[in-house]
């Protein structure tokens, strides 16, 4: 039976979920349809939601109620009380090391910092943005100094246990050094290829009302609920499942490249079905109901976009879909075409457009470059000059602009340092995760040209979506494949589908 206790505990967890709720949509409405003149007081609502929220979590009840159920005989059995317990003990030690006048400061600084970014990357004014991104680093540094790290560790360390619990700026190093050196490799394989894909079918102008019809039906058909979501347009993509029923997408649109927004709307649907796949219509508030890590996350956004949607088979099904909300755009592109050209693997600008085999290198700059900023080795003023040589040096392009630079990813500008290393850990989970899928689903490959994402679905549902927090996410990686993380089975991956369309 659960005890008082328990039951004031996930109360009030309840509570304060609703409040963090109501943040989350208010930061949505920033980012879709808040009015320019709006963003002054909107900075101020940020601030009060974030020191409302931020006392609900530290009251000293919460610590009580804590005690007296983790010394509870009665809750020892039940597994997913002590999950609760263990991950509600977690984020309370870490919570009331933050001053309440801080977590408010920061709400109300990422929220101006994050208009002066929309501003100067919509006006190539690295000059506009850069003070406020000075304030964000400086908040973020007060911030892991109040969390604290590990002997032996570093200040990244603090902030990036709020993205990947346990992780270390030296573990994701050890993991990231080794891996570039093998994604050069592979990328210089198909450099000098003679039967090289072309892209050209993806310049197709097509208006943007067609392309999000037509991100609407493949959203629809690999298995978002839309009765408990919606897709909006933004200037930087993003996912907020903000609460039961309530999972918010976004988008974003060019009338050339439609892949891009396609890729970007099942990127963030893969997001928002993890959201929708969470347990939280019988346990929101608990992390039981919240998800394992962002580690985690970024498995499922980055398996729907490339290992469903890059796929030939994806593209048996999608073709004539595209078809039919694209009219005559397509009249004689063939499934091959459309495979190769969204397989492509060569170095380009923007990450959120880059071709699987490039992409974790724009996650590696990003990795490098934040962790140089928190510790001081780098100053923001020469962001710009240190991100345009490293884009040289890792990726051989030269940087035209910084918009197109430094300024291109929203990120920062609201405070989310020690976020980037999450989506190459997503990318190594994806790959494992796909090994077992397909023994799992032996027709899956069929299944898919047939539109039938179905069975893919179930298996992330009941696999990964519907355990919440019971398990952290390597514990999580080893119950179902048997093996702990590895870069094999995503390399593998690469390998086997550029080989054949670059018929090396």
């Amino acid at each position: 039976m659960t005890t008082a206790a328990y039951s004031s505990l996930l109360a009030h967890t309840r509570r304060t979920a609703t409040l963090g709720s109501i943040d989350a949509l208010v930061s949505w409405d920033q980012e879709t349809y808040l009015p320019p003149s709006g963003a002054a007081f909107r900075a101020e609502q940020m601030s009060l939601l974030a020191e409302l929220t931020h006392t609900a979590r530290t009251d000293n009840r919460v610590g009580e109620w804590l005690s007296a159920c983790e010394s509870d005989a009665a809750l020892k059995p039940d597994p997913l009380a002590q999950a609760n317990l263990r991950e509600l003990r977690r984020d309370f030690d870490r919570a009331t090391k933050l001053p309440t006048e801080l977590v408010a400061e920061m709400a109300k600084v990422g929220s101006q910092s994050q208009e002066a970014w929309k501003h100067a990357r919509a006006n190539n004014d690295f000059k506009h943005f850069e003070p406020w991104l000075e304030k964000m680093f400086a908040l973020m540094r007060k911030k892991a100094e109040c969390y604290g790290w590990a002997a032996g560790g570093e200040v990244y360390d603090a902030l990036l246990g709020e993205y990947e619990p346990g992780a270390s700026a030296k573990e994701i190093e050890a993991v990231f050094t080794p891996l570039r050196g093998r994604l050069a490799n592979l990328v210089a394989r198909y450099a000098g290829a003679k039967n090289k894909p072309s892209d050209a079918v993806l310049s197709k102008l097509i208006p943007a009302d067609k392309q999000h019809a037509f991100g609407q039906a493949v959203l629809k058909a690999i298995g978002f609920d839309f009765q408990a979501g919606r897709l909006d347009t933004t200037a930087h993509p993003f996912c907020s499942g903000m609460a039961p029923g309530d999972t918010r997408l976004t988008t974003r649109y060019r009338d050339e490249h439609f892949s891009d927004a396609l890729y970007g709307s099942m990127h963030e649907a893969g997001h928002g079905m993890y959201e929708q796949g969470l347990p939280k219509d019988k346990y929101f508030g608990q992390p039981i109901a919240d998800s394992i890590s962002l580690g985690i996350h970024e498995s499922q956004s980055r398996m729907w976009e490339n290992f469903v949607g890059r796929s030939r088979e994806f593209w048996v099904f999608a073709l004539p879909l595209a078809r039919q909300h694209f009219g005559d755009a397509l009249p004689q592109t063939t499934v091959d075409e459309l495979y190769r050209a969204v397989n492509t693997a060569k170095p380009s600008l923007i990450r959120v457009e880059a071709d699987e085999a490039t992409y974790n290198l724009h996650v590696m700059i990003r990795f490098e470059l934040e962790r140089a900023l928190l510790r001081g080795d780098l100053k923001v003023k020469d962001l710009p000059g240190e991100w345009n040589k490293r884009y040289k040096d890792y990726l051989g392009i030269d940087v035209p602009s910084d918009a197109k630079g430094c300024m291109q990813d929203v990120h920062w500008s609201f405070g989310l340092v020690g976020y980037f290393p999450t989506y190459t850990l997503g990318n190594l989970y994806a790959g494992q995760f796909w090994e077992k899928i397909n023994k799992d689903i032996p027709d899956l490959s069929s299944r898919m040209e047939k539109g039938d994402f179905a069975a893919l679905k179930t298996w992330l549902n009941t696999s990964i979506h519907a355990h919440g927090k019971r398990y952290r996410a390597g514990e999580l990686c080893q119950m179902l494949t048997g093996k702990p993380l590895s870069a094999d089975p995503l390399l593998n991956h690469l390998q086997r589908k550029l080989d054949g369309v670059y018929g090396v």
